[in-house]
């Protein structure tokens, strides 16, 4: 019996020196991407992003998604996996941003650097740096765009708000009260919605970010005003949905502004669909992420926030056909050269 348990320890030694001697001699640093799914084209992009990078400075990239978005699970496995492999560090984008924190804490407490994509950890101090468009600003500009195309016409406009949902989720909030912001609305608390009283505000309604969903709402405030001139919609699939109920009443003037800069709301802008969208940028979000754990092997730094935010600002570019005054923009045609999806 103990000469079987002998032996049985032995090998256990074996097996985990084995282990250390990989985790520790590996010819190429280990760095995991993690993303909610592998479907949704911003992913995609993001591990297109991420694969480049890694094959640029000659570090193996591991990558795992989600089976569908909200799958904690296979994303808790995947963080587990990449620490048993002695990765040096992890870029996520959280399906659960509060359930997969005590895995996180525990990859962080290994030595891993872990750094959120697009989505911050809750609490956002959870992961070692979070690397986002800065969804506020997103909104703000296409709130100018919109302010600057109205002129003076601004202030007796009437504006819908098409959201993502009500459970006040961060980029809802942010890519809302920065356009009411940027067009000019007091936005009263920025981080809560639906607090304004700006008589230029038709109403608020939830699209799920779907297209389904953006129709639908469209269709309820157009009949609460049909006089409706100015459209934001949280993302471009619910920009499309607006616009087909606008045109089912002959409406196709209305200015409709979004957030995203993928290929086909890129494309609706040149169809006359969209009047203006702020692109957002995956691929940089992924390449500079794996940058930044690179450098944290090498030299132990850990990337710093952009001034003024508790995140690194990957950058926001507003797409347009219709340059507005004082705004900054990049057309249609520009955009298509690096969108996403």
């Amino acid at each position: 019996m103990k000469k079987s348990m002998l032996v049985s320890a032995m090998a256990l030694a074996g097996v985990m020196a084995a282990n250390v001697a990989v985790a520790g001699g590996h010819e190429k640093p280990i760095v995991g991407l993690i993303t909610k799914t592998n479907t949704n084209p911003f992913f995609v992009k993001m591990k297109e992003g991420a694969v480049a990078k890694a094959e640029e400075m000659g570090i193996e990239l591991r990558t795992f998604a989600g089976k569908f978005d909200g799958d904690n699970d296979t994303q808790v496995q995947a963080v587990e996996n990449l620490v048993a492999a002695g990765a040096k560090g992890i870029l996520i984008t959280p399906s659960d941003t509060q359930a997969i924190v005590p895995t996180i804490e525990a990859a962080r407490a290994a030595g891993l650097l872990v750094i959120a994509l697009d989505t911050p950890l809750d609490p956002a101090t959870a992961a070692d740096s979070t690397f986002a468009t800065d969804n506020f600003k997103a909104g703000e500009l296409i709130g100018q765009w919109a302010k600057a195309k109205l002129g003076d016409k601004a202030a007796d406009a009437k504006i819908a708000l098409l959201d993502l949902s009500t459970a006040g989720i961060t980029v809802d909030v942010a890519r809302n009260q920065g356009f009411l912001k940027g067009f000019g609305v007091d936005v009263k608390d920025p981080n809560v919605m639906r607090d304004e009283d700006d008589a230029r505000i038709v109403g608020n309604d939830v699209t799920g970010g779907s297209e389904e969903g953006g129709r639908r709402a469209m269709e309820n405030l157009l009949q609460k005003d049909p006089g409706i001139n100015v459209v934001y919609t949280i993302n471009e699939p619910a920009a499309a949905g607006a616009y087909e109920a606008l045109k089912a009443v002959g409406k196709t003037d209305a200015l409709i502004v979004s957030v995203d800069g993928g290929c086909p709301g890129v494309r609706n802008i040149n169809d006359g669909i969209i009047g203006a969208t702020s692109m957002q940028f995956p691929l940089k979000m992924a390449s500079m992420g794996v940058e930044a754990i690179v450098d944290y092997a090498k030299n132990g730094a850990k990337p710093a926030n952009s001034e003024g935010l508790d995140f690194f600002n990957t950058g926001v570019q507003l797409i347009t056909n219709e340059p507005a005054n004082g705004v900054d923009s990049m057309t249609a045609d520009e955009g298509l050269k690096i969108c996403w999806g």
